[in-house]
This record gives structure tokens, C-alpha cells and sequence, in this order.
């Protein structure tokens, strides 16, 4: 390909790019089925947009990369060892080999494998062999004995007992414009290197076949065995070169056995065009291949924002039952129970008094007016009842909802691993018993201000004196809760004299629609402080889901971006 070429292909490389991008924000950080299986596909992907596609797009004139991989003991060290005609990658004494990759480049082309263009992630090494330097580095080795315009890298074992090795083949792999598989006699039939090469056909990466250690007496059929599998999974152009079994001298094959495949490499290196045409095939492959794996990956991504949605709108349901909860604890009399009922009697009186109440509003403004006047302890005990009454409902909900949450999470997907994360998320907040209990005060200071301000009216005025700001409205807070719906039967008749007596004296202070609206109001105040709290609860539950970082767009950008690879090239 020429430098014309890759200035035509600035519109693909820019598309890739973007592509690029979106895979690495779309990180599938929640355990779902989907994502488990696509999380490789995204790795390896990445890996190969870094180390070939990327590189290969900004520099299509770079020299060709033949990976030379196979199996454990295959053979690959000593291949490449031939064709080098000296010892510049080690053989190990024992399998697997663990050492960095090595790459045999012609001097000349120094320059095009010095800097990060490709394996990016790979420190470079020059120098003299070492028997293990580990799988971070690429060894670089200069030779005359390389035509320009091609490197030979020498990959570790696909099958490689140990993991790091394995990707690391596997990534190098995917780094290739062509693959030299190496393989033996005994083990061309193995399943771990056909997958290889069955994935290597799908991103239509160039491959050749060294058939190693092949006994002479059956080099024919063999190699016809091995020409039919590779002619059923679609590689009838690769080419095949067999290598029969020999002694070797001084650690190479000998000279008549390495020359076919040397002599094939050395015209690839010498005819520009024919080097154009295998990376033109591999470049193609790989950027055909991304269709499929993008799509994965967007459905992926697609499960992961409906999982994050799921888990966030099952916390905002619960969340949202308790403040229901707590508006229908505020109306159907629960708050009117126990203590508040006692402080209440004590207040006004008994169940005897309220029966004779609609009869007698004035005595009950007498024994009020009296109790403000002269026992104002009361007032404060019963509006300590109500606020802690009020707390309570306020509290439990809270606490109801946390664990609803929670709850609702182990049965949808990603919750289990959320909650692992963040085991706190089952109870309510720590301190939230205390900011309710201030909430309830400040409501309790909002009536106040209601009660004070209801009173400004001139007519109002004298009357409100009368009886006391915190008392009426104390007694404002009572009738803002009652109602008999809920209310075992001995206490109806209470709490419907408590609502009746409380709403009668305001009553006759502020008029009948002004106390049903500083009722109303009431309630909503108390619903509004509650919302912010529970509102500030369930932000634990949303920075959760958000913590991990599902983009509810990842899905979107990754499709228009692989459509936009899709119309470039």
C-alpha cells in the first residue's frame, strides 16, 4: 500500500478512534450473563484496536508482523532460531516457557518498533538474551539476516499453563498482519490451537502452517490429513510448510529444512505488493470482524443499563411506599395513640368530657385557657408526645424502606454484587434517628410560624393572646394527625373527641376554612421535610448503582460508532 493509501484511510482511522473510545467507557462493571461472556470480547478487542488495527490504519507502509505461536513445545523458538540463522530467542529447558516476546526486525526498520505504535502496552528491551524477562517487555533484535519491510515475532505458548502467558500469546496474536502457526506431527489435531485459528479465520487474519517434526514415512499423509482440516475451516489458501524430523545442529534445524518457509518469508520481504495484499486481507478481516464483537458488546452494555434501572427505580418504589406510608400514618389516627392520648387527657380532660363537647365548647375553652395559663408543662409534654410520635412513624419507614430496598436488590440482577459492596444500604443511614427527631422540631417551629402568622389578623390578635402561640399550636399539630380510621374500638370515641375538641377551639380562633388550610398545610410541611430525608436516603442506593459506572448512553454510543467504522471503511 502506498502513503496515498493511508492518507484515504484518515476518515476510517478517525472512525476507529471514536470507536475506540466508546469501548473503553463501556466497562460492563455489573456480574450479568451477558457481560461475563463479553467482558473478553471487550478486552481483547481493545488489545487488537491498540496493537494492529489502530497502528496499521496511521501507518499502512510499516513493515508486515508475522506472530509466530503454537503450542507448548511446538517448536517455535528453534523455527525462529533457523531463520535468523542464530541463536536470538530461547528455547526453554522447561514448558512452559515464561519470558518476553522476542522481535527480529531488519535494522533499517528499527525505527517503526522502538516507540509505542504498536503492543503499546509493552516496555521495549534491547540487548543481549535473558533466560526469563517476564511478560511486560518485547525484546527487540536487529538482523541483517530479515529482509526489510518484515518483523518475526516469536509469541509465547497458547496453551500455556499459566494465564499471563496465554493472553499474552493471544494479544500478540491479534497484533499479527499474518499468523505462522507452528504445530507437530503429534498434536496438529489438538483443540486449543484450532480455536486459535478458527477465531483467526473469522477476523480474517493471513495464516501459514509449519507442520513440525514430521516422521518422514508419514510426511504425505499427514500433510494431506492437516491440508483437509485446514480446507474444512475455510484456510485452503494457507500456505503449509513441513519440516521433517531431525537432528538438530547447534540448536537449528538444519539449513534444508528451514528453507522453504525462509525462502517464502524472504520473497514477502523483497515484493511491496505482495506484502499489501496480506496486510490488506488481514486489515480487512479485523475491521469486518468488528461488526459482531461491537454487537455483543452493545447488547452487553443494553442489559447493564436496564439493570442499572431496575435496581434504581426498585429503590425509588421503596422509598416512595414509605412516604405514602407515612402520609397515611399522619391521617388515619395511628399517631393518636398511646402516649399522645395520654398527654391528651391530661391536657383537656376525659373520654366523659368529650361526649358532652359539642354542647360545651366554652368550658372547653375555659379548662384550655386555664391550662395554658396555669400549667404550661403540659404543653410541652404534649407536644414531645406528638413529636416523638411523629418520629417514630417518620424512623420505621425509613428503616422499612432500606430494607425493602435491599431486598428488592438480591432478587434483580447486579444487586447481590451492589449490596456486597455496600452492606450499609440495608439499614437506614447512620444518625438519620436524630435528623428526624430535628426534622419533627423544625416542623413542629414551621407550625409556630403558621399559628403566628394566622394571627396577625387585628381580630385574631387578642385571642391568640389568650391562649398562647406553642399551645394552639401544639393543638394545630394534633388535629393536622386526626382521624378515627385505624383506631381500635375503646379509642374512637376518644380520638374523635380529640379531633372534634382540638378542631372546635381553633376553630372559634382563626374560622373553620382557615383551620382546615393550616391543617392541610401542616401536613404537607411535615411530607416536604420528610421527602428531602428520604430523599437523601435513597441517594445511597443511586450513588451505588452510579458508583460502578454504567453509562445509560454507553450502549447508544458504542452502535453509532461501530456504524460509523461500518460506513468508513
Amino acid at each position: 500500500m502506498s502513503q496515498g493509501s493511508a492518507v484515504g484511510s484518515a476518515p476510517l482511522l478517525s472512525a476507529v478512534g471514536r470507536l475506540r473510545d466508546a469501548l473503553d467507557q463501556a466497562t460492563l462493571p455489573l456480574d450479568l450473563p451477558a457481560s461475563r461472556a463479553a467482558r473478553p470480547i471487550r478486552t481483547r478487542l481493545l488489545d487488537q484496536l491498540d496493537d494492529y488495527i489502530l497502528p496499521r490504519l496511521s501507518s499502512i507502509d510499516a513493515p508486515l508482523l508475522a506472530v509466530v505461536g503454537g503450542s507448548t513445545g511446538a517448536g517455535k523458538s528453534t523455527l525462529v532460531n533457523s531463520l535468523v540463522g542464530r541463536e536470538v530467542t530461547q528455547p526453554g529447558v522447561l514448558r512452559p516457557t515464561t519470558r518476553s516476546p522476542v522481535l527480529i526486525h531488519h535494522p533499517a526498520d528499527a525505527d517503526w518498533f522502538l516507540d509505542q505504535r504498536i503492543l503499546p502496552g509493552l516496555a521495549r528491551v534491547t540487548g543481549a538474551s535473558t533466560a526469563d524477562s517476564g511478560t511486560g517487555s518485547v525484546r527487540l533484535v536487529a538482523t541483517d539476516a530479515i529482509g526489510r519491510g518484515l518483523a518475526i515475532l516469536d509469541a509465547p505458548d497458547i496453551d500455556s499453563v499459566v494465564a499471563a502467558n496465554r493472553d499474552l500469546a493471544a494479544q500478540l496474536l491479534a497484533a499479527a498482519d499474518l499468523w505462522i502457526f507452528v504445530t507437530t506431527a503429534a498434536r496438529y489435531a489438538d483443540a486449543v490451537p484450532w480455536d486459535l485459528l478458527r477465531e483467526a479465520g473469522e477476523r480474517g487474519t493471513s495464516v501459514a502452517i509449519v507442520l513440525d517434526r514430521v516422521p518422514a514415512e508419514a510426511m504425505d499423509e499427514i500433510r494431506t490429513h492437516l491440508a483437509e482440516m485446514l480446507r474444512d475451516q475455510g484456510f485452503e489458501q494457507a500456505p503449509i510448510f513441513a519440516i521433517a524430523e531431525s537432528r538438530l545442529e547447534q540448536g537449528l534445524l538444519p539449513r534444508d529444512q528451514a528453507a522453504a518457509i525462509r525462502g517464502w518469508l524472504g520473497g514477502l520481504a523483497g515484493d511491496a505488493q505482495a506484502r499489501a495484499a496480506v496486510v490488506r486481507q488481514t486489515l480487512q478481516g479485523a475491521l469486518e470482524s468488528l461488526d459482531a464483537r461491537v454487537a455483543s458488546l452493545v447488547a452487553a452494555s443494553i442489559e447493564q443499563s436496564a439493570a442499572a434501572r431496575e435496581l434504581t427505580e426498585a429503590a425509588r418504589r421503596a422509598y416512595d411506599d414509605a412516604l405514602v406510608q407515612v402520609r397515611d400514618g399522619m391521617q388515619d389516627g395511628t399517631l393518636l395513640r398511646g402516649e399522645v392520648l395520654a398527654r391528651w387527657q391530661e391536657f383537656v380532660g376525659t373520654g366523659e368530657f368529650f361526649r358532652q363537647v359539642e354542647s360545651t365548647v366554652s368550658r372547653l375553652r375555659d379548662r384550655v385557657t386555664s391550662f395554658f395559663k396555669g400549667e404550661p408543662p403540659k404543653t410541652e409534654v404534649l407536644g414531645e408526645a406528638l413529636q416523638s410520635s411523629a418520629a417514630l412513624l417518620v424512623s420505621n419507614h425509613a428503616e422499612l424502606a432500606a430494607t425493602a430496598a435491599a431486598r428488592a436488590w438480591r432478587s434483580l440482577p447486579g444487586g447481590e454484587q451492589l449490596l456486597a459492596i455496600h452492606p450499609a444500604l440495608g439499614r437506614a443511614s447512620p444518625g438519620l434517628d436524630a435528623r428526624i427527631e430535628r426534622l419533627v422540631r423544625d416542623w413542629q417551629g414551621d407550625i409556630f410560624d403558621m399559628v403566628r402568622e394566622e394571627g396577625k389578623d387585628r381580630r385574631v390578635t387578642a385571642r391568640l393572646m389568650a391562649y398562647g402561640v406553642n399551645g394552639l399550636g401544639v393543638v394545630l399539630m394534633l388535629v393536622a394527625f386526626a382521624s378515627t380510621a385505624g383506631l381500635a374500638l375503646i379509642e374512637v370515641g376518644i380520638a374523635g373527641g380529640t379531633a372534634v375538641a382540638g378542631q372546635k377551639l381553633l376553630e372559634a380562633i382563626f374560622g373553620d376554612q382557615a383551620v382546615r388550610e393550616l391543617a392541610q398545610k401542616a401536613r404537607e410541611r411535615l411530607i416536604e421535610r420528610v421527602a428531602d430525608v428520604y430523599a437523601d436516603e435513597l441517594d445511597r442506593f443511586e450513588d451505588a448503582v452510579e458508583g460502578v459506572g454504567v453509562s445509560p448512553d454507553q450502549s447508544e454510543a458504542l452502535a453509532t460508532a461501530a456504524a460509523a467504522v461500518q460506513a468508513a471503511r
